[in-house]
């Protein structure tokens, strides 16, 4: 598999002062104004979409891909039977410089630069503080989607996947830094760091391009966000803050989106059509510290409010995207980390009119029709189906019978076939004849944070692979968690895994792929899912057992030196992962987990072509690296109701019979991405 590792530097300086705006107040400073919400009435031609103000990026030096390969586990010639692998995870290395500006209109007059030790904050009000270059170095890997070799990624709908993947990695290396130090930082904006770096590297889509009107290639139906600045860099809706998008056509404007979140006592229901209330009257001002609050007005029919108004005759598509306040998501600090954010589809604006709001003064209220034919979202079908008791075709109330900390159901809305017959275990099952590595506990007596003091974070490489809330930073070969003897509390911040599964799963039969995996709620990037357990075999008694390749999942520490060397290699600076006997320093013995008679809700979970899951390698109740426990963790958002996938990790034409053929099986994901084949 190809590592592909990206380098560069990037130099910020002071931004240009904001276009002024009379229709919208910002409650703070950001680095992206859509012009089409900030020019002055009558000067708004020629709005790209994503346009901004963009600060002077310079780099110093032009951007550089280097490869190397590494070999892939389980992708042998000699494998008999097909069996599941864990894939390589792609590196990204960004070198951030950062000029001090202390000068009027400057935003980072009160920011606060980094070190390479996350540990020490040096704050701008330092007397001895320099103004000059700090560097920063950003180490960012994303999962891979799908082996090297395997075809597809090409698509819009790859590239948006991939955006999105890199900027959530991002953001939470991001939190990382930001939560290993003693002080934090006041009103931290993870995103908006995020998207900087993203604008450095030219990952920035929406920027330069032209604006689009209807459907946003790559963008479907239910897709869900955290921040508003996401939309911004897709181009599904570019004020970082405005409630209503418009483009020129001609001498007039339109309305090409819209978020609707209640801000404005807007009617947000189950059905498809929306009553939004217009924007502006300052009936939502935030003023800044030290200025007057001023008195709501009557909301004038200009700007976002006019676009809306003329997208009636015009009777174009209007991109809604529906924001849930409540949902917002916080982080363990309890710092606000973004909101929720669907993307519901096309609605045409039907009528408008003027009514008196709840403060006393006019608003413009606008009626919009959802555009048929169009998929419906989740969470509506999810309000429908809460007393799982009146479910149809609801046909097992909880397949682990109790072995785990929520119940699993089962439902068949397709035909009449019960759940197939297995053995729920929620741990992994170990053959008698083998001898564990005894685990080495450290002895933090409260949450494991620091690598000076917790021999479990450096055995990690001296941080800690998960955000407090419990997200995984990024992909590593192998992660080590607290185990059995060490000190520290089950809620330790380097126990994720070993509390369960946290979201609400379900079994569900499909239309052509027989039972799979969803969630009732929506799950964040990053999220553990579950564990893939079953009886763990040698190969060698793996590939006497036919007919069940597809709850076979092949496991060892064969390609871990190797992605150690090739990283090392591709990342000057970056340590070498320690070489560790797994055994007892003979010849590596290979090993397989068998979900086929005993296993977990994993043995149910599909493959895909364009996967929403992706393994990890874990290790907590032992040191063996031949036998890790095998981890599944959400690489995208995830809507309810939306199939959870990873990539089997097959080889096409690598598989065999016992007579040497190659073995064939068609692939019925369904995904865009799909290379026809399952191996």
């Amino acid at each position: 598999m190809e590592l592909a590792v990206v380098e560069f530097n990037q130099i910020l300086v002071q931004e240009p002062k904001k276009v002024g705006c009379d229709d919208l107040h910002m409650s703070e400073a950001v680095d992206v104004q859509p012009l089409s919400i900030c020019l002055p009435d009558g000067n708004d031609e020629n709005v790209g979409i994503g346009s901004f103000e963009e600060p002077n990026i310079v780099k110093t030096k032009e951007l550089t891909v280097r490869s190397g390969t590494t070999s892939k586990l389980g992708s042998g010639g000699s494998r008999r039977q097909a069996k599941k692998g864990v894939a390589f995870h792609e590196p990204l290395k960004v070198n951030k410089k950062i000029i001090r500006e202390n000068g009027e209109g400057s935003r980072l007059k009160n920011g606060v630069k980094r070190s390479l030790d996350t540990r020490e904050r040096v704050t701008p009000d330092s007397p001895d503080e320099e103004p000059a270059r700090k560097t920063r170095r950003l180490q960012v890997m994303i999962p891979p989607s799908r082996p090297s070799g395997s075809g597809g990624g090409d698509s819009a709908r790859s590239k948006v996947k991939e955006t999105l993947r890199l900027f959530y990695g991002t953001c939470r290396k991001l939190l990382q830094e930001e939560e290993a130090k003693p002080m934090k930082t006041k009103r931290f904006r993870v995103d908006f760091e995020a998207i900087n770096i993203l604008k450095s590297k030219g990952r920035y889509p929406s920027a330069g391009a032209n604006q689009i009107m209807g459907t946003v290639p790559g963008v479907e139906v239910g897709d869900e966000f955290q921040y508003r600045m996401e939309l911004n860099m897709l181009g599904i809706h570019r004020p970082s803050q405005g409630g209503i998008d418009y483009m020129k056509i001609g001498s007039d404007i339109f309305a090409t989106s819209i978020v609707a979140s209640g801000g404005y006592n807007d009617v947000l229901d189950n059905s498809d059509v929306l009553t939004y209330t217009g924007q502006g009257g300052n009936a939502m001002m935030k003023p800044k510290r030290g200025e007057q609050v001023k008195g709501p007005e009557d909301q004038k029919l200009v700007t976002g409010n006019l676009a809306l108004a003329n997208s009636i005759n015009k009777k174009n598509p209007v991109r809604v995207i529906r924001g849930n306040k409540k949902a917002v998501l916080e982080s363990s600090s309890g710092a606000s980390k973004g909101g929720n954010y669907v993307y519901d589809g096309l609605y045409v604006v039907e009528e408008y009119w003027q009514e008196t709001g709840s403060h006393g003064k006019l608003v413009f209220k606008y009626k919009l029709k959802r555009i048929p034919g169009q998929p419906e979202l989740s969470w509506k079908v999810v309000k429908q189906t809460k007393k799982s008791e009146n479910r149809e075709g609801l046909c097992r109330l909880d397949i682990s019978e109790g072995h785990e900390r929520l119940p699993i159901c089962a439902v068949n809305e397709i035909d009449d076939e019960e759940p197939p017959p297995f053995i729920y275990t929620a741990k992994m099952i170990y053959p008698k004849w083998l001898t564990r590595i005894p685990p080495k506990g450290c002895g933090c007596t409260k949450r494991c944070t620091e690598s000076r003091n917790c021999a479990c974070v450096a055995k990690n490489g001296g941080e800690i692979p998960y955000n407090y809330d419990g997200n995984i930073v990024y992909p590593k070969s192998l992660i080590y968690e607290c185990g059995p003897l060490c000190k520290c509390p089950p809620a330790c911040y380097l126990r994720v895994t070993q509390r369960g599964i946290r979201f609400k799963l379900e079994i569900f039969k499909t239309e052509s792929r027989g039972w799979g995996v969803r969630s009732l709620s929506s799950i964040p990037s990053g999220s553990f899912i579950c564990e893939y357990v079953g009886e763990l075999l040698e190969d060698k008694e793996a590939e006497r057992r036919t007919g069940n390749d597809e709850y076979l999942f092949d496991i060892g520490n064969k390609y871990d030196n190797t992605f150690a060397e090739g990283m090392s290699k591709l990342m000057p600076g970056m340590e070498k992962e320690k070489e560790e006997d797994g055994g007892d320093g003979g010849e590596t013995t290979g090993f397989t987990v068998d979900a086929a008679k005993k296993g977990n809700i994993g043995r149910f979970i599909n493959h895909s072509c364009s996967p929403n899951l992706y393994a990890q390698n874990v290790l907590y109740d032992h040191e063996d690296k031949r036998i890790p426990h095998v981890m599944l963790f959400a690489m995208d958002n995830i809507p309810p109701l939306q199939e959870l996938t990873y990539h089997y990790n097959y080889m096409i034409d690598q598989v065999r019979d016992v007579n040497g053929n190659i073995k064939k099986k068609i692939c019925y994901c369904g995904s865009s991405e799909c290379t026809g084949r399952l191996y």
